[in-house]
């Protein structure tokens, strides 16, 4: 399997809407389908975002046996998030899920990759992830720059954001580039109305303290940052990240297939 896709490339950028009360309420509640990758690993700032506009969680955990819908038509979107394995590893249930992230681009539908689920979307649509050439991680807070498309999709972008990750992703060829970084130049990228992030907006308070107690292996690691840091700098940056991931969350249900709209 080559797990390539190059029929979904960018699209002109349009800054995500903002939904009125009104019409976020009239709206049909379709669940949003998460993917999960650990038997303790739960959704976080993510999914209490979805869940405050209303929207169920699917949670699905394929790595212990749950299977995946065939197509999207009964869900709103899905999210892909993170986890200690790589998007190469040779594990059945990491080639199933990146042949099957081919739905939503091939149905338009609202997806969201963090971390491992944006390398697995990578890979999907034919990119190369791999580790930072000199061994770098980013575990710990970390700045990014928005490009001029992200900036025009959704404004105020976090001056630096939380990661925890010893690989990187290309930018798919025909994605358009969102954010950049310094070590790992690709930080965000969209593809028609799927959406992958290096980083971790989704990590609470409570899961940075189980992070950073059962992961604290990872701090000899070149380039991460020390326990004490991940906290001091939470305190500086956790209230724009949080802002920001309100507003894209909102933005990213927004998005319908463009068949769709053009039917209607």
């Amino acid at each position: 399997m080559s797990f390539r896709t190059n029929r979904f490339g960018g699209a002109e950028v349009v800054p995500f809407a903002r939904r009125t009360p009104s019409a976020a309420a009239s709206e049909t509640r379709l669940p949003v389908l998460i993917v999960l990758h650990q038997e303790s690993s739960a959704p976080g700032r993510v999914g209490n975002a979805l869940r405050a506009l209303g929207h169920r969680l699917d949670i699905r955990r394929p790595r212990f046996g749950d299977p995946l819908p065939e197509t999207l038509d009964q869900h709103v979107g899905a999210v892909f998030f993170g986890g200690p394995m790589s998007a190469n590893d040779p594990d059945d249930y990491i080639r199933r899920e990146i042949d099957w992230i081919e739905i939503p681009l091939r149905e338009q539908r609202p997806f969201l990759g963090i971390c491992l689920g944006a390398q697995m979307l990578a890979i999907q649509l034919g990119a190369r992830v791999a580790p930072h050439a000199d061994a770098l991680t980013q575990i710990g807070y970390y700045p990014i720059r928005p490009t001029a498309a992200g900036h025009a999709l959704c404004p105020n972008w976090p001056a630096q954001v939380y990661h925890w990750h010893r690989e990187g992703f290309e930018l798919p060829v025909g994605a358009e580039l969102l954010a950049e970084g310094d070590d790992f130049p690709v930080q965000a990228f969209r593809t028609g109305n799927a959406f992958g992030v290096q980083f971790h907006p989704d990590v609470t308070y409570a899961m940075m303290h189980r992070w950073t107690t059962r992961g604290y292996d990872g701090f000899s690691a070149p380039g991460a940052r020390q326990r004490h840091h991940h906290f001091a700098d939470r305190a500086v940056y956790d209230v724009a990240e949080r802002a920001w991931l309100d507003h894209f969350i909102d933005g990213w249900l927004t998005r319908r297939p463009v068949l769709a709209q053009a039917a209607e």
